[in-house]
């Protein structure tokens, strides 16, 4: 009998002795081609929209059509407005929403995961809300999530470094003068070695495996799909964004005064304004709507008669609030800060974080949380200052188009007169008045 062949080095080389074949079929299914991703894509679509109510069926079903359905599904707001719709009303074990969610995680398709991933911060809100109801849904889907970050980081912290100052970098070593005897082109210095990175915190710590979702994990876990979050939140879509900021205040739930604390300044000002009977200057539109909702705030302030805002009521803290250790609200603060700051984010986002950040700041300083009231304060800071640039910019630019209009106006009226025959009059002598 004559002996086997020996086996190949494609299959010596591929895990569990599997064979060329199937590990081709394995780097297929881990990286799928542009049909592959097309069709997967259109039968994720079509799932969805068979779980969907009657009247957002056709338009969902309707985005498998289209030539990049994933990215279609992900920057739909029917699409979105459906699946949120079906996520408030579940949450169970065989929530067909929940189910779906979690099969789309896992898809190889990364433009599928990303329409999965942008309905994390509406779940986590709503099931940080319904605790402790029975909430199998939402947690497989928190736990799908857990689970891909952790493999992604292999079981690595997240550090965070910098350069150690006391190496020389390229752009700080001094160059060499040329000498006065030799007229030759003086030799370019050497370049130092890489700079060595100090470890001068852990961001995240090492994920250890999780098989469900334990209250003493809770917070962990949601925190680090956040990360996972804001790792594509430039992707995301503008009312996942939205859901993010309005998430993140109802969990701070502290709806006092202490939040416009760093607002005194616009109080200032509105009273300033209000006195001398002019338009506020926070109502201007280069706030991007934000200004107005200040506004309106700060003046509920000024009719209380309080513009310290120091005396906090206990029934102006909300029922949704939640414990936010750092674990979570680090991931968190980090997502405000992208929604309040990104040039590209529309009014609506914006103005969501700009009032989530301020509930944060209250919650922090009745918790006395350092690193949480550093954070918020900064980014109050940082959009105030946003705001003023903003109001600057536009009261420079309807300046020169006074100006512009004026100075067309003006160059109207002295205009010469076009007509060459037209006589002019002659200018009358000075005359002076002197004294005898």
């Amino acid at each position: 009998m004559p002996p086997s062949p020996a086996p190949s080095a494609a299959a010596a080389a591929s895990p569990s002795g599997s064979s060329p074949a199937s590990a081709s079929a394995a780097a297929d299914h881990t990286t799928p081609s542009w049909w592959e991703s097309v069709s997967q894509a259109r039968s994720r679509i079509l799932a969805l929209a068979s779980i969907l109510p009657p009247q957002a069926s056709p338009d969902v079903a309707a985005l498998a059509d289209s030539d990049r359905p994933a990215r279609a599904l992900l920057r739909s707001a029917a699409a979105y407005d459906a699946l949120s719709g079906a996520l408030r009303a579940g949450g169970g074990a065989d929530d067909p929403a929940c189910n779906w969610l979690y099969d789309t995680l896992h898809s190889p398709d990364p433009d599928l995961r990303l329409a999965a991933l942008a309905f994390l911060p509406l779940l986590s809100s709503l099931y940080l809300l319904r605790l402790p109801s029975s909430l199998s849904g939402f947690e497989a889907v928190l736990l799908a999530l857990y689970s891909s970050e952790a493999k992604n980081r292999q079981g690595k912290p997240v550090l965070v470094r910098v350069p150690d100052l006391s190496v020389p970098s390229l752009y700080h070593t001094p160059q060499s003068t040329p000498s006065s005897k030799s007229p030759r082109r003086p030799h370019p210095p050497p370049i130092p070695p890489p700079q060595a990175n100090v470890v001068v915190g852990v961001l995240s710590p090492p994920l250890e495996p999780q098989a469900a979702v334990k209250s003493t994990k809770r917070a962990g876990i949601i925190g680090v799909a956040f990360e996972a979050y804001y790792a594509k939140i430039s992707q995301m879509p503008p009312a996942s964004k939205v859901d993010a900021c309005n998430a993140v205040a109802a969990w701070a739930g502290q709806y006092c005064r202490c939040r416009f604390e760093l607002d005194e300044d616009e109080l200032l000002e509105v009273e300033e304004v209000d006195s001398a009977g002019s338009m506020s200057p926070l109502s201007t539109e280069a706030d991007n709507g934000n200004g107005k909702v200040l506004e309106e705030e700060l003046a509920k302030m000024r009719i209380n008669g309080d513009s310290n805002g120091r005396n906090c009521g206990k029934e102006e803290a909300r029922e949704a609030r939640v414990q936010l250790p750092w674990e979570l609200l680090q991931p968190v603060m980090r997502v405000l800060g992208h929604c309040l700051l990104a040039p590209l984010n529309p009014v609506e986002v914006r103005d969501a974080a700009a009032e989530a950040v301020r509930v944060v700041y209250a919650r922090a300083c009745h918790d006395l949380v350092p690193q949480a009231i550093l954070a918020s304060r900064s980014l109050i800071e940082l959009d105030k200052s946003a705001r003023k640039a903003a109001k600057a910019a536009a009261i420079a630019a309807s300046g020169i188009m006074v100006t512009s209009g004026t100075s067309g106006s003006t160059a109207s009226s002295s205009r010469p007169s076009s007509k060459p025959n037209t006589p002019s009059k002659q200018r009358k002598p000075d005359m002076l008045l002197l004294s005898k």
